[in-house]
């Protein structure tokens, strides 16, 4: 149950959230909260995938 919510979230993110990687931001300059929003894709992302 709980990996089927992480891949639930994971879309809900693709869906919603902005793509960085698409828009071609440097990570070095972003602000505080792109670089929480780009780490919490990625954690719900790697829960989403373990």
């Amino acid at each position: 149950m709980k990996k089927s919510l992480f891949r639930v979230l994971a879309k809900l993110n693709k869906a919603i959230l902005p793509s960085f990687t698409k828009q071609g931001v440097d990570l070095a300059t972003t602000t505080k909260w792109q670089i929480a929003l780009f780490g919490y894709r990625l954690w719900i992302t790697k829960r989403a995938l373990d």
